[in-house]
């Protein structure tokens, strides 16, 4: 599966998503985007995974959004299982939240 992390996402959680293709939003050229733009630019690059306060089911992506304390991959690591479980869940035009035991 092909996977976006936004900005705010370390680019060192790559590592827990073996089997996928990762790339991150800098690595795009699309650092300045918005969210809305992001969305546009991802949908035909993209197989799943963006951010979560758009009209998703106009893009061809799924979206899953990680609650956890900070963006600090150690406050982000605990929700991994629960990320690697949602990738396999969720679908095109639908967005995901899941979280770490603090949320």
């Amino acid at each position: 599966m092909k996977i976006l992390l936004d900005e705010c996402v370390p680019r060192k959680l790559r590592r827990e998503l073996i089997g996928h293709e990762v790339k991150t939003v800098p690595e795009m050229g699309w650092a300045a985007y918005s969210n809305g733009d992001l969305l546009k630019l991802a949908a035909p690059v993209l197989d799943r995974n963006l951010s979560f306060q758009q009209a998703l089911p106009v893009f061809a992506i799924g979206v899953i959004v990680i609650g956890a304390p900070s963006n600090r991959l150690r406050d982000i690591l605990p929700a991994v299982p629960k990320l690697l479980d949602a990738l396999t869940k969720v679908k095109k035009g639908e967005a995901l939240l899941i979280g770490t035991k603090a949320n």
